[in-house]
């Protein structure tokens, strides 16, 4: 394949060029009409400004703003209040109503509403021995090496991110805690525990449970407000 392009039929002479490059974007010239020059453009290299994946992208998104987007506020109180909504699951009228019922030799239908639910709902919750170090690992590496990279490094979301999943990764161990004692609960129910008595008990447990969501509720998002607005002051410009 030779390094000249031409259009012999037009009458163009055009001037030699490198093999693989459109004819079009060579200077050529016409017999009494100019030919506008086109811009070079050559099939054989990768297009100015070609998207190219960089290991620095990552890095950069973790340094993107976070405590002055108001995205990253409406996350974290959407996710807070959500957490209180459900305890493991089950919807808080129902413990409320749970909670309410009297001992009596009849079963209350509240109580035994409460335990149907903890039933279907209790089996999402159990982690065997191989899975619970496995969760706890990686667990520890994703909040080690974004607490390095935000902490060490000063990028801001990955501090935000930081403080936004540790609270709930200490609530998620809470909930696996009570999901265990409420399955004895239900356990001792099943052999001949009053309906009444095991509901009450499992309804109390998880409304105890309830108050530590808010209490960590209100701590979280106060440490996160607290420290976002330090950070926008020592960088107003985010760095």
């Amino acid at each position: 394949m030779g390094g000249a392009c031409g259009w012999g039929g037009l009458g163009l002479k055009l001037h030699p060029g490198p093999a693989g490059c459109n004819p079009l974007a060579a200077g050529a010239e016409n017999h009494g009409f100019p030919l506008r020059r086109p811009r070079l453009v050559c099939l054989t290299q990768p297009l100015q400004g070609e998207d190219v994946p960089r290991p620095e992208g990552i890095l950069a998104l973790l340094d993107s703003r976070s405590f002055g987007s108001i995205w990253f506020w409406v996350i974290l109180t959407l996710a807070w209040t959500l957490a209180g909504r459900r305890i493991l699951g089950v919807p808080a009228d129902v413990i409320a109503g749970a909670i309410r019922a009297e001992p009596g030799p009849r079963d209350d239908p509240a109580a035994l509403t409460l335990l149907d639910w903890l039933s279907l709902t209790l089996p999402r919750w159990r982690v065997d021995r191989r899975e619970g170090p496995v969760l706890m690992g990686l667990g520890a590496f994703l909040l080690t090496t974004l607490a390095i990279l935000g902490f060490g490094y000063g990028l801001e979301m990955a501090q935000a991110l930081v403080l936004l999943i540790l609270p709930f990764a200490l609530l998620f161990a809470l909930e696996l805690r009570l999901a265990r004692r409420l399955r004895a609960v239900l356990a001792q129910a099943e052999v001949g525990m009053p309906v009444n008595e095991a509901g009450l008990r499992a309804a109390r447990l998880m409304r105890r449970h309830r108050v530590v969501i808010v209490a960590m509720s209100i701590l979280a998002v106060a440490l996160t407000a607290f420290y976002g607005a330090i950070w926008m002051i020592v960088h107003p410009f985010g760095h």
